[in-house]
């Protein structure tokens, strides 16, 4: 019955990619490869974010990177087009081994390895739904056999390195080291579209020190420019979900000129930005500066849960109400804004009211025991939610009060921003009905402010009274010294044109066209 079942769906898989690719070079000369796109499915939605966390992705440690070898002729850029399902998962095809074994893949500049499952994948689900590596197919393999595994924000894979051809467009980048995947057990990896994924950062956060694959294709003189760039198609109405270009930028695909910022750190593409705005209103909380990073594998906009809160308040998102938070504005709220009034240091309010102690940047925890009653039941001991809580509450505070507001409006405002932190799974509702009155939400990059509509930052999922819509929000904590972060995903990348310059260690954002 499972080798039936095997050979259905492998069929099935083989005849959608031959009745569906179609390969075209244009008239300027570069290559494109036409994908369609799935429609949008509300029983399937899968929004999940692939920013690595493993392997040292956030090491302290950076070493310089030497770019080995010279580069050749280079040929005009490559592209890639890219499939959107959902506005949730953008990805394009791959081939590995000689003669070429095809994969659809997310091109994820949020990581930095190549991984496919593989015919050795026995005991993972997500491996019989995919399309898997054979080894003994292709002439160019080379055994590596080193272990290697990857936690991404979805789950986990692990497996070991292998090294052969892989065929990018009409590129073949020779000798590439990349994963075998042998499990996967995150039900994510077995609903998704994707088979695997191409980590296009920097091979600071590469597990195993494994040379990243848009290395290897400077290096072997493959493209024209060190630079790759982003163009994520969001009507729905076009089968063309989007395009990867590896070695410049396709100009019909955006408007103006290109905003470039440097990077800051290597290891994902992390540059600095300024405040953020709701509807033209400064949050005051990135005003000091913030870091964020340009990520195609992230869907959704993350950010501090802080600013997320007011967001999704400005926007009526609907989160899980955070009972440690309301505790805090009842037992402290007026405390903490009689010192905002007296003109106290912010950073220091939380440990001067009690609840954190201050290490000379921020409160942090004092591993405090807190009981919290809800509906006649103890909620639990909570340790480093009270201090958290705290200094969410002394930012929205100060942003009201800088507004003149009153102090009864302050606190019913923080009270109600409790009610719309986001819930465990990073999702929050809101009313499709009410997209028109939602507010402008901007970023300040490089002194220049990029703006995202209602239309822009929420995904609709589905159509007419059955419609549902998401907010394109959602928090992620990242503590010093590598946060805060914000990570500016799909939900951003679709608006703006993204340019990866290797050469020049920059991002560029441009109106997408």
């Amino acid at each position: 019955m499972r080798t039936d079942f095997k050979a259905v769906v492998s069929f099935l898989v083989i005849s959608w990619l031959l009745s569906s690719l179609v390969s075209s070079a244009s008239v300027d000369g570069l290559l494109r490869m036409g994908l369609k796109k799935f429609k949008p499915d509300p029983n399937n939605r899968v929004a999940s974010r692939l920013e690595s966390q493993g392997g040292g992705s956030l090491r302290s440690s950076i070493r310089p990177y030497h770019l080995n070898g010279r580069r050749g002729d280079a040929q005009q850029p490559d592209i890639v087009a890219l499939k959107n399902y959902l506005d949730a998962q953008y990805y394009g095809e791959i081939g590995i081994g000689t003669p070429p074994q095809k994969f659809t893949v997310i091109f994820d500049t949020g990581s930095a390895n190549l991984w496919v499952p593989s015919s050795k994948c026995y005991l993972s689900v997500a491996c019989f739904f995919h399309s898997k590596y054979q080894s003994i197919r292709s002439s160019t393999y080379k055994r590596n056999g080193k272990p290697a595994s990857i936690q991404y924000g979805t789950g986990a894979i692990s497996g070991f390195f292998s090294n052969d051809n892989v065929q990018v467009g009409d590129l073949v980048v020779k000798d590439q080291e990349f994963i075998e995947a042998t499990r996967e057990p995150s039900l994510t990896f077995m609903v998704a579209k994707f088979d695997g994924i191409v980590g296009l950062g920097f091979q600071e956060i590469s597990v195993g020190d494994a040379v990243p694959l848009w290395y290897n294709m400077m290096k072997q003189g493959l493209v024209k420019e060190p630079v790759f760039s982003f163009w994520l198609n969001s009507n729905p109405e076009e089968e063309e979900g989007g395009e990867l270009v590896f070695g410049g930028v396709d100009p019909k695909h955006f408007k103006g000129k290109h905003i470039y910022v440097p990077v800051t750190k290597k290891g994902y593409w992390q540059f600095a930005m300024g405040d953020v705005l709701i509807g033209d209103k400064p949050t005051g909380y990135c005003a000091g500066g913030c870091a964020a990073i340009a990520d195609s594998g992230t869907s959704l906009l993350a950010g501090p849960s802080t600013v997320i809160a007011m967001i999704n308040h400005a926007i009526g998102a609907s989160g899980v109400a955070s009972q440690e938070c309301k505790a805090v504005v009842a037992q402290y709220g007026q405390k903490i804004m009689d010192l905002l009034l007296a003109e106290a240091s912010p950073k220091k309010i939380c440990s001067q009211v009690g609840l954190c102690t201050f290490d000379g940047n921020r409160g942090v925890s004092m591993g405090i025991e807190s009981v919290v009653e809800s509906e006649g039941r103890s909620s639990g001991v909570m340790r480093d939610a009270m201090c958290s809580a705290c200094e969410m509450a002394v930012v929205w505070m100060q942003s009201q009060l800088q507004q003149n507001q009153t102090q009864e409006h302050v606190l019913d405002y923080v009270n109600e921003l409790c009610d719309r932190v986001p819930s465990p799974n990073g999702e929050s509702a809101v009313d499709c009905e009410k997209l028109s009155s939602m507010p402008i939400v901007s970023f300040t990059i490089g002194d220049n402010v990029f703006d995202l509509s209602p239309n822009e930052y929420i995904l609709k999922v589905g159509e007419g009274p059955q419609a549902q819509c998401i907010s394109g929000f959602t928090g992620l904590d990242v503590p010093p010294p590598h946060g805060p972060l914000w990570i500016l995903g799909d939900v951003f990348m679709r608006r703006y044109h993204t340019v990866f310059d290797f050469g020049n260690l920059r991002v560029g954002f441009a109106e997408a066209a």
